[in-house]
């Protein structure tokens, strides 16, 4: 599926790859790049040339949403706690192996952190599922990686995750007037704040 939302064109992943959010020449993760033909085309039907992608922001450093960077000839943005993982390809911290592939090492241009701003996006940063997960909030749209999903899920904490972590990062979106949430995984939603009060209460907060 791919649907547009004022300056946001939203691409569902398919098999293992997350979901790739293109903001102008911007695109917020890129899947595992293992199903090049099929993402790029998609793109293109969604009027997209891949060639006009200038800038890659990743929500935080797993294989699944940041494999198919070496697609674009972009510079690479990830907040500074996961950055390493991409530099030295780092199988174990990207999760390569679970997806019975190998991370390359790629070139980090930007290193992001809290209150930086991506076009008209601000970085908030949501560890829990990985140290430097991050999101991106423009005072309506929540686009949340894996912190958090539709219906209250949340991203897994046993492969280099913190609970505690995730909760704080849970708390602090509490806070935000979410009207459409755009997870790293399954489908996106309005009422966000709904969904997020759903991960909180899963949590017991």
């Amino acid at each position: 599926m791919i649907q547009r939302f004022g300056d946001i064109i939203a691409v569902e992943g398919t098999l293992f790859d997350s979901n790739m959010y293109i903001l102008g020449d911007t695109i917020v993760d890129t899947g595992t790049g293992m199903n090049p033909d099929a993402l790029l085309s998609r793109m293109r039907g969604a009027g997209v040339d891949p060639s006009d992608i200038k800038h890659i922001v990743n929500t935080h450093c797993h294989f699944d949403h940041t494999g198919g960077n070496r697609l674009f000839d972009a510079d690479i943005a990830i907040h500074s706690l996961d950055a390493d993982a991409l530099r030295e390809g780092d199988d174990a911290r990207t999760v390569a192996y679970m997806f019975s592939a190998s991370m390359e090492a790629m070139d980090v241009a930007v290193e992001l952190g809290e209150g930086d701003f991506v076009g008209d996006f601000e970085v908030i940063h949501t560890p829990g599922h990985t140290p430097g997960c991050i999101c991106l909030y423009d005072g309506e749209s929540l686009i949340s990686g894996d912190t958090v999903f539709a219906d209250g899920g949340f991203g897994r904490v046993d492969v280099g995750g913190d609970i505690s972590e995730l909760a704080d990062s849970i708390r602090r979106l509490r806070r935000l007037d979410v009207e459409y949430l755009f997870p790293g995984h399954g489908p996106w939603v309005d009422n966000g704040s709904r969904h997020v009060e759903l991960a909180a209460s899963f949590l017991g907060l």
